[in-house]
């Protein structure tokens, strides 16, 4: 199957986005500004106290050191009370834009279309979900408050130096050519080195994670060496990606340090020159010499934090531009006039020019039990999917009382057709969350009723706090199958339908999964439920069965008249059952 690289927002996007949810708070922002200006203009005092006590000293004037140390002190305090609301003020504005971002993220993917998440790498959504989300976490958290609090006060002290003197301000202007031409150079590569780490990284995740998955078949087929192969290069282009980064900063970060000693020795020297002509006072020299100094700690701060404002930048592209992937379906304002379900004609390929169906038809009637058998990569689990309106098909129409899936919007054909996969999730909270995902609002009785329904109620009543206990991660750890059971639980709550079981009882014991499915099918009478079958009584109990090879629909009936034909379903009967089948006319083999 083809990946599918979720796209990225460009700088555009990421500007307009950031500025819209900043300013969506101008309350915040106002007070977290006002502080910090009020702090900065608290430090600017003791350099200028500090001025006018080498002033008197020179003069001879008597000096209150007592005083001039009590108010040194006062203004230090104050200026640390507010400093300390200042950052508590950012803190919370950063937290209300992170919370309010994240929410609009999982928005973003519960939207994305489902064909694509079937396409899409693993490791690049995985990326995004954790590694994006904590690297823009950081820089909301501290890049961006620092940044603020750094601009703020490198603004309000370089006002304090044009109050002192004019013309001391000329000397600190000598690194800004400096900083400005190596800050440019470096912005204008750090974007897109990030992103290319970020997306090595999420290679290099994918690689893993699918390694990991296909242990068991890796092992068999003996491809151990071409998996560690694959791994070994991804790490290499990770490796070569953050080296890129790491150079760019080595580059900069030396450049930068030079640009914050040359003002102050600039200051001292031609403040000294100036003092000399009788042009300034030693008062307005050294208090330009201290702000100066004090000018390094919001100029690094700013720059450093650059540094993190690309990764949290880079982050952020990736996480909006998952709102960039195109929708793969326009509702269209039919409504279906019943549940009858048909596929006509449908092909469909993951990669272009490999159709992996080859024109299928088939019509499924409302109420109907329908088998779907098969070996390995017929393309049982991909007729599936398009019966469930997962995917749209590349040629032909797959539809619902007359209307194709792909015009449907998603709540309303979740409402006709719901699949269960043999990959099941546990989230994060009670027992009662898990379920009533699938239907917010459902009572306690109708959640213990779907997991009676799958064999699963005895076990979560056993457990010390019933269905308020706490599962996933953190949480009690539940087993496969039982993660099986409430993944089939919430299709009953669900109560679509049609249902599509892509072999949702694998992991169960045989013995089990045959009564499971005995109690599904008595609580699902009257629903339609298509069932893709690796244990074949599933198949016996059905009212028809589709053979599929090869992309194709090879044989359908009943079990009895399968049978009796002699093709291949009872070829796979009698391997699997072991008893011999009578072709007709034949005897038996």
């Amino acid at each position: 199957m083809a990946r599918e690289i979720l796209p990225v927002a460009d700088s555009g996007q990421v500007r307009a986005y950031a500025r819209r949810l900043t300013l969506k708070y101008p309350r915040r922002l106002a007070v977290a500004l006002a502080l910090h200006g009020l702090a900065a203009v608290a430090g600017l005092v003791v350099p200028w106290q500090l001025g006018g006590l080498v002033q008197d000293v020179k003069d001879g004037a008597a000096v209150n050191v007592t005083l001039v140390a009590f108010g040194i002190g006062a203004f230090l305090v104050l200026q640390g009370v507010l400093v300390r609301y200042a950052v508590l003020a950012s803190a919370r504005l950063g937290e209300k834009v992170l919370a309010e971002l994240r929410e609009e993220f999982v928005d973003r993917v519960l939207a994305l279309p489902l064909s694509t998440v079937e396409r899409a790498g693993a490791g690049d959504l995985i990326t995004r979900t954790s590694r994006d989300v904590d690297s823009l976490s950081r820089t909301v958290r501290h890049a961006v408050p620092e940044t603020l609090i750094a601009t703020v006060t490198f603004t309000i002290t370089l006002g304090a130096v044009l109050l002192v003197s004019p013309l001391l301000m000329l000397p600190m202007l000598v690194a800004a050519p400096l900083l400005w031409l190596s800050t440019r150079w470096y912005l204008r590569r750090a974007r897109d080195g990030y992103l290319r780490e970020n997306a090595a990284y999420a290679d290099m995740t994918e690689g893993l994670a699918e390694t990991v998955e296909g242990a068991r078949a890796i092992e068999a087929l003996g491809l151990q060496t071409r998996r560690r192969d694959r791994t070994d290069r991804d790490i290499a282009r990770s490796f070569a990606a953050e080296r890129y980064t790491l150079g760019l900063r080595t580059r900069w970060f030396p450049t930068v340090e030079l640009g914050y000693v040359l003002p102050v020795v600039a200051t001292l020297l031609v403040g000294g020159l100036f003092y000399s002509a009788d042009l300034v006072s030693l008062k307005q020299v050294t208090a330009a010499a201290l702000y100066a100094q004090q000018l390094i700690d919001p100029l690094d701060r700013f720059l450093m934090w650059i540094d993190e404002l690309q990764v949290g930048g880079a982050a952020m592209a990736r996480l909006l531009g998952v709102a960039n992937v195109p929708d793969d379906r326009e509702p269209s304002p039919a409504r279906p006039s019943g549940e009858l379900l048909e596929a006509s004609g449908v092909r469909y390929a993951y990669r272009a020019g490999r159709d992996v169906l080859h024109g299928v038809s088939l019509t499924v009637r409302p109420g109907e039990r329908l088998a779907m058998v098969g070996p390995s990569g017929a393309g049982k689990s991909t007729l599936g999917r398009l019966l469930a309106g997962i995917h749209g098909p590349r040629a032909g129409s797959v539809s619902v009382g007359g209307v194709p899936l792909v015009e449907l919007p998603l709540d309303e054909l979740r409402g006709h057709v719901a699949l269960v996969t043999q990959e099941h999730h546990v989230f994060k909270g009670t027992l009662r969350d898990n379920m009533i995902i699938a239907r917010p609002g459902a009572g306690d009785q109708a959640v213990r009723d779907a997991l009676a329904a799958v064999d699963a109620l005895d076990w979560v009543l056993a457990l010390p706090d019933g269905l308020d206990t706490v599962v996933g991660s953190g949480g009690l750890a539940v087993s496969p199958a039982q993660a099986q059971q409430l993944a089939l639980a919430r299709l009953v709550l669900a109560d679509p339908h049609t249902l599509v079981l892509d072999e949702a009882t694998s992991l169960i014991d045989p013995r089990a999964a045959r009564h499971l499915e005995r109690s599904l099918a008595a609580v699902l009478e009257g629903r339609t439920v298509i069932a893709i079958a690796h244990r074949l009584y599933t198949a016996h109990d059905a009212d028809r069965v589709a053979v599929v090879e090869d992309g194709r629909i090879s044989e359908l009936g009943s079990h009895e008249e399968l049978v009796a034909a002699g093709g291949s379903y009872a070829a796979l009967w009698s391997s699997w059952h072991g008893t011999p089948t009578r072709p007709p006319g034949g005897t038996a083999g």
